[in-house]
């Protein structure tokens, strides 16, 4: 439990002085210390004996998931990464006595993926697994709550299982090697059909900061546009150009063929196409600015005009458009626009399942069950992780510094990987590396790699973003307004839903709106006028230097003016808050905006990716599209690629 001192009446109003659940403890260490302070004092650090210290993670009571506060890149998670950006001196590492058959470094979805696959090859081999976090799963992380006594999940990374290409067989037989059946789940578990026979659709806020003043329309695409809009701060003129953009009657560009037209959407940011071809109000652009950010992490000044269309953003159906994707058209409009996309399927933690099951898979002892159903519950054993009989050991904490290879990289004989633990460094060898955290990081890893293979890692910018889980006691306020889900197009965090109704083995969503729940809220920091990237380290910076506190302040004003006429009150309604902040969170995909259009072979993520002697890349980065087959079919690929290791090709599976 923690408080802040309210700074003034609407502090006070807002709840800001209540005690809740803000920041969790680890056996007596605050969040962000565990394996912290590694960068505080790097080059005057000097281990005194080989002997390792006991690891936070194999203390009693050590749980993450239960953790809140800041979370994802957590403080303690990063700063070392940055130390080593920055050209601080490390400390002279010991090296321990234990070698590994392979060592990956990242243990998320691809890390984990790489070692199964591993395994599958040498099935007597012994693995080490590295991570800078204090959980494993890498973006794919659940936040746990206990509320009314009973367990509540959100996901605190990746949303679901959802892709724009139906997943490969590789991919697929990966989940179906852990137990997950996509088909036979996707029917059983989740029950949208419980908020539409309460009869709860979606809104829109419009802000005061934005549009003049606030209100929650709802009835969104259910009620007529004119009704829907007939009480916003809008302007007539604004009113009309949406009803016009979202019927979409209008051929706006008559004189062009259907590929014509693709190329200049494709060369048309959708704010511009809004703006210059469509015509619209600039009230109504404030509109749809935000549309594209859940999608791309950049509103739509940022965004191509074909990609927004591939989609299925509005303002293109009098176009008449032909099916399928042109070169050029981003990896997720591609995709959709000729397969139609994956099997969707979201677990209470979203793709934390995944990487739960996975680590059963590699570390038994740890996760205890034997199904997809019970694995949702289970109360992972941390302290087995990395136990000294295991054959793979997974190994949290632990800021990967360095790689390199033996003998250097034509002729190498090995690997040598140098991580930072407490302020310790430790090098380790390995027959075999896969590197499979973020590509930006493994030109400061690996400085010996060729400079144009530096130069495109670097080039491959994350997209930050934020995923907000807050426990509420009660959701009677989504049933008095109808809603189960908001787009605030002006506001801190631009979505906000109530938590999917799924039902799997123990697990039971709530029923009553009474009942303590959860609403899951996201905010991706954009600058518009700015290139993609440009963007995305401008809202990376804003991330690394925003305090919960603010982030709090700023969840407790939207949730109390969006859903205030239903009688929510964030000081009384609010029981805890966990700000899920990846700074560097989405894997780039091609944006013709800003990218030329290159041939497959001189793409940035695919010349970044290159194998380096026996340590190969794997991650959704090299794949070039921010999804969990990515990351997958990449750590199939970067097995692949290791020396003296063959698999099967990859293959997609039909539509």
């Amino acid at each position: 439990m923690n408080r802040h001192r309210p700074r003034g009446p609407r502090d006070a109003e807002l709840g800001m002085h209540v005690a809740i659940t803000r920041r969790d403890f680890v056996q007596g260490v605050a969040v962000g210390s565990v394996g912290a302070l590694a960068a505080a004092s790097l080059a005057a650090c000097r281990p005194s004996t080989p002997a390792l210290p006991a690891a936070a993670q194999d203390a009693p009571g050590y749980y993450p998931p239960r953790l809140k506060g800041l979370r994802g890149s957590q403080p303690g998670s990063f700063e070392s990464a940055h130390a080593l950006r920055d050209g601080t001196p490390m400390p002279a590492p010991v090296e321990l006595e234990d070698e590994f058959d392979l060592i990956v470094v990242g243990a998320g979805i691809s890390g984990l993926s790489a070692a199964h696959f591993y395994l599958e090859r040498y099935p007597a081999a012994r693995v080490l697994i590295l991570d800078n976090h204090d959980d494993f799963g890498g973006h794919a992380r659940r936040n746990e709550f206990e509320l009314g006594g009973e367990l509540r999940l959100l996901n605190g990374g990746t949303l679901e299982i959802d892709s724009p290409r139906p997943y490969s067989t590789i991919a697929d037989g990966v989940l179906r090697a852990i137990g997950i059946d996509l088909a036979a789940l996707a029917k059983e578990i989740q029950h949208p059909e419980f908020y539409d026979g309460l009869k709860l659709g979606s809104g829109v806020f419009f802000d005061r900061e934005t549009f003049g003043s606030d209100y929650l329309a709802t009835g969104y695409n259910t009620k007529p546009w004119p009704e829907f809009l007939a009480a916003a701060p809008l302007t007539p003129a604004a009113r009309r150009d949406i009803e016009r953009v979202e019927e979409g009657r209008v051929d706006y560009l008559p004189t062009l063929t259907s590929t014509e037209k693709k190329r200049q959407l494709a060369r048309t940011s959708y704010r511009n196409y809004l703006k210059d071809i469509v015509r619209v109000d600039p009230l109504a652009l404030a509109f749809y600015q935000a549309r594209t950010q859940g999608e791309w992490g950049v509103g739509a000044d940022a965004v191509s005009a074909l990609d927004a269309w591939g989609i299925d953003m509005p303002g293109f159906r009098g176009l008449k458009l032909e099916p399928g994707s042109i070169p050029g058209m981003g990896f997720t409009p591609a995709g959709y626009a000729d397969t139609g996309g994956s099997v969707k399927l979201h677990f209470p933690d979203g793709n934390a399942t995944i990487a739960r099951l996975l680590v059963r898979r590699l570390i038994p002892a740890a996760v205890p069950g034997t199904s997809v159903k019970d694995v949702v519950t289970a109360r992972v054993d941390y302290g087995r992780l990395d136990n000294a009989g295991n054959r793979v050991r997974l190994r949290l904490n632990s800021m990967v510094v360095r790689a390199e290879n033996l003998g250097g990289a034509e002729a190498s004989t090995g690997t040598l990987v140098t991580y930072l633990r407490d302020g310790r460094a430790v090098r380790v060898r390995g027959r075999h590396c896969v590197l499979a955290g973020y590509n930006m990081m493994i030109p400061y890893l690996c400085p010996e790699l060729p400079a144009a293979q530096k130069q495109a890692l670097h080039s491959l910018i994350k997209t930050p973003l934020v995923y907000t889980s807050v426990a509420i006691r009660n959701w009677r306020a989504f049933r008095k307004l109808g809603i189960r889900q908001i787009h605030s197009p002006g506001g801190f965090h631009t979505s906000a839903r109530l938590n999917a109704t799924v039902d799997i083995g123990g697990y039971q969503s709530p029923r009553s709106p009474d009942e303590p729940s959860l609403i899951w809220m996201t905010r991706t920091p954009c600058h518009p006028g700015l290139t993609e990237h440009e963007q995305n380290k401008a809202g990376r910076a804003e991330l690394l230097a925003m305090s919960f506190e603010t982030f709090e302040r700023n969840i407790r004003d939207q949730l109390g003016r969006m859903l205030g006429a239903g009688g929510f009150d964030p000081a009384a309604d609010i029981s805890a808050i966990t700000v899920n902040r990846w700074p560097h969170g989405y894997a780039p995909e091609h944006n013709s905006l800003f990218e030329p259009d290159l041939p497959a072979d001189e793409q940035l993520h695919v010349v970044g990716r290159r194998r380096f002697g026996r340590i190969t890349i794997a991650n959704s980065d090299s794949g070039g599209g921010a999804y969990t087959d990515v990351a997958i079919d990449q750590a199939h690929r970067a097995v692949n690629e290791l020396p003296g290791a063959r698999a099967p090709s990859l293959t997609r599976s039909p539509t």
